[in-house]
């Protein structure tokens, strides 16, 4: 199977290991799951700027973060900022309620870019009864905003089974942007070791592939899930669950994760596969109260 081409020539390992934000370690060219250090961005998506707050001539934009402000055609609103990136950088917030007493919580996540500039967030959406009873394998909405607040994403996950004894009721994830509109599903493909889903359209026409390791246990290192092309040969991407450090790992289940992408992808794909790391990391990386996590589909 031929390796990925990566921009710029890039002979190195194509995707480091590490931290994120580490400001010692050198940027290497290629896929950098490290935050660039320079001038932020010159894209701007709009902030929440009420009626009259606008600038003054000649004075300084107010409520602007990164993104961009033209509107593509196509382009499902709010998503127009993903058109220009090829990677995304996705933190889960640390729940001092579940860290110290092992109450699950409402998971939350910060979306980034290269920079380390927050572009989107995201938050899970259920009752506590479910979070806490039917654990990594339960049943969410989760609402996915940008910068002025306004939903852009809902992911929609069913209660599934996950494990490979259990074929006819394997995980699946609904992917809306706007909210109501479908524009793909994450469905987990049969296999009986292999981690494995079909990333679909609207119309659950399968446009690509998604393969994990064996056992997806990132041990003082990350786990990646490769992304390859409809028929299953070339990888195009990955999806990188990195390793936050040992005393993270061990007393909370908050997760790092990196997406590598085209850059050239349908935008309504890019969500997908947003919606596909997150699924990922509930299958593989939730632990709740005294369970351990899932580390392959044998569990």
């Amino acid at each position: 199977m031929s390796a990925p081409a990566y921009p710029g020539g890039y002979s190195g390992p194509p995707y480091p290991g590490g931290g994120f934000g580490d400001p010692a370690q050198a940027p290497p060219p290629g896929f950098n799951m490290e935050y660039h250090q320079g001038p932020p961005p010159v894209m701007y998506q709009p902030g929440p700027v009420g009626p009259g707050q606008g600038p003054e001539y000649g004075g300084q934009p107010m409520g602007i973060s990164p993104a961009v402000p033209m509107v593509a055609t196509g382009v499902p609103p709010g998503l127009e900022y993903l058109t220009q990136i090829d990677q995304i950088l996705i933190h889960q917030k640390v729940e001092l309620l579940e860290a110290f007493i092992g109450f699950e919580t409402n998971n939350q996540y910060d979306i980034k870019n290269s920079l380390g500039q927050k572009i989107y967030k995201a938050k899970e959406k259920n009752d506590c009864c479910t979070r806490n009873c039917c654990g990594s394998l339960r049943s969410f909405d989760m609402k996915i905003k940008d910068n002025a607040d306004r939903e852009v994403i809902r992911l929609i996950r069913p209660f599934r089974c996950v494990s490979c004894w259990c074929p006819c009721c394997l995980q699946e994830m609904e992917v809306q942007a706007p909210p109501g509109t479908t524009v793909g599903f994450v469905k987990q493909d049969w296999h009986p070791f292999l981690p494995k889903f079909s990333i679909q359209g609207p119309n659950k026409e399968t446009l690509m592939k998604l393969e994990g390791p064996c056992f997806a246990c990132n041990c003082c290192g990350d786990v990646n899930f490769e992304l390859k092309g409809k028929d299953g040969e070339q990888s195009i991407g990955r999806i990188s669950k990195q390793w936050s450090g040992l005393l993270k790992e061990v007393f909370t289940d908050t997760d790092n994760f990196g997406i590598q992408f085209p850059m050239d992808l349908d935008v309504k794909m890019k969500a997908v596969l947003m919606g596909a790391c997150f699924l990922i990391d509930f299958m593989f990386f939730e632990k709740v109260g005294e369970a351990n996590q899932r580390s392959s589909v044998f569990s």
